[in-house]
């Protein structure tokens, strides 16, 4: 069944390759991005998509509540690393404006249509860092750690009303994404930050997520999955066994 699925930070990575994907499968998707050059440049290179600069930090959120969504894919997201004791508090703000809240506004946007019809899904887009943390990458943690509980209480709060709510829990994957925030800290940390003497554990883990890379294209096959599927799980992490392969179980 044709579904229109909006998908938010479409501008590349997951939400780009999600977006052609489905697509290509013959659902009308609205593809929104960050910016205006963004929207520009996805819209001439696929015309067939509806393509929207939808910055979810900003009033452009009232944007979603005209459009009649089948499937939500909050796949916007940003990043940025460096110990806790260090991190600027401004750039954890940011982290939770675009991460948490901007998600959590979008999707109240959406659910209204949902509901008065009885049926939608909601795919959160968490990541691995959404059930476990480590060095440097506590920012970030704590951001899919809010999600995880967000997605989880809507779950079960919405399903009574036909709204079905899961969590996508991709590794990590070479869009750039990783690179980007693995190198974010590098920008203000350093020899007089309180967490100097930890340099090293920070750069070996830096290189532990930047290095060996996954092709992307398995996280997009599973957003189709997702927007296509009769029923979900409440997660659903990409490749399925990397828990086991980073010695955890579900639930932690």
């Amino acid at each position: 069944m044709t579904k229109t699925v909006m998908i938010t930070g479409s501008g590349s990575g997951f939400g780009k390759g999600a977006s052609l994907a489905l697509a290509a499968r013959g659902h009308r998707v609205v593809a929104t991005t960050e910016t205006d050059a963004q929207a520009a440049a996805l819209r001439a290179e696929a015309p067939q998509l509806t393509v929207e600069k939808l910055d979810i930090t900003s009033t452009d959120v009232g944007k979603a509540a005209d459009w009649d969504i089948d499937v939500l894919i909050n796949n916007a997201g940003a990043g940025q690393t460096g110990p806790m004791a260090d991190v600027p508090l401004d750039r954890v703000r940011h982290l939770f404006e675009v991460n948490v809240f901007g998600t959590l506004a979008v999707t109240q946007k959406v659910l209204p249509r949902m509901v008065a019809k009885g049926a939608g899904r909601v795919i959160i887009v968490s990541s691995i860092a959404g059930v476990m943390s480590g060095p440097s990458f506590g920012p970030y943690s704590m951001t899919k750690h809010a999600l995880e509980a967000m997605g989880k209480a809507m779950r079960a709060e919405l399903a009574p009303q036909g709204i079905d709510v899961t969590l996508l829990n991709p590794g990590p994957y070479l869009t750039g994404f990783n690179d980007r925030m693995a190198d974010s800290m590098w920008e203000w940390f350093g020899d007089q930050s309180l967490s100097a003497p930890a340099t090293p554990l920070f750069q070996a883990m830096r290189e532990l997520v930047t290095n060996g890379q996954m092709d992307p294209a398995e996280v997009v096959t599973r957003m189709v999955e997702l927007t296509e599927a009769d029923t979900t799980t409440e997660n659903n992490f990409v490749p399925p066994g990397i828990l086991a392969q980073m010695g955890l179980q579900p639930g932690g």
